[in-house]
């Protein structure tokens, strides 16, 4: 088995599932967690905006760690749900916007001095979001919000652009596994062509037929092996045999 310090090349499973340190993971969680609050906030909790924004901005979590999880034996799998994560945030920037324009209310524009305050605060630290939407208007909430959407989309097309490069210069498990199967019959049939070939057996001094190695099991010789014919008890010939 090959140590952790293995390259990842190596591997015929690779190290997965840490997706803890991405940092669109580490974004949209943050969405998820400032959108449910929003969502009670300012909206009627029995109503299916509520629900499809709250499961929109779940589905980008979701899917980012579910792919993340199974990269290790399905890179088409991980390209796939990442895709779909980035699809439910962009689903949700929509429902923000909507939010704002049904209520007469301003989407900052993105060099507006609000959202380029607001992109360099979440860029640094994300952790006070949710305590700023328990407080903020539903403008300034639903903008900030959609500046952190903007910035996840981002990391997540960045992430999927990574994850194709690397597919298509590492290929998938599928290729990995045909590989290292490969190379192991390889190697099996390398070293069996090392071995020295075993000595043909002597022909028989009576029949010629090929002769076995057999024990004695009786008389001044017993346990002794000596060569015998194969055709015996038709043929009694034999030869002295030396291991």
């Amino acid at each position: 088995m090959p140590s952790d310090s293995s390259d990842a090349s190596d591997r015929l499973i690779p190290k997965h599932g840490g997706y803890r340190k991405l940092r669109s993971h580490a974004a949209a969680l943050a969405v998820y967690d400032a959108t449910v609050i929003f969502c009670d906030r300012f909206m009627d909790r029995r109503s299916r905006t509520h629900d499809q924004m709250v499961q929109a901005a779940r589905s980008g979590v979701r899917n980012i760690e579910e792919g993340s999880a199974g990269s290790a034996t399905s890179k088409k799998g991980e390209l796939k749900l990442t895709n779909i994560a980035r699809a439910s945030l962009e689903e949700l920037m929509r429902d923000y916007e909507d939010f704002l324009r049904h209520r007469g209310l301003r989407v900052w524009p993105k060099d507006s001095p609000e959202a380029l305050a607001t992109r360099q605060r979440l860029a640094s630290d994300q952790s006070g979001l949710s305590d700023y939407v328990k407080a903020a208007s539903p403008e300034a909430a639903a903008n900030t919000l959609l500046c952190l959407i903007n910035q996840a989309s981002y990391l997540l097309h960045r992430q999927i652009a990574r994850l194709e490069q690397d597919f298509l210069e590492h290929g998938g498990f599928t290729e990995r596994l045909y590989g290292a199967r490969k190379r192991t019959l390889s190697d099996q049939q390398s070293g069996s062509s090392d071995k020295p070939d075993k000595p043909k057996p002597p022909a028989c001094p009576l029949c010629a037929k090929p002769m076995r190695v057999r024990t004695a099991r009786q008389g001044a010789r017993t346990g002794s092996q000596f060569w015998g014919c194969t055709a015996y008890p038709d043929c009694k010939g034999t030869r002295p045999h030396t291991p």
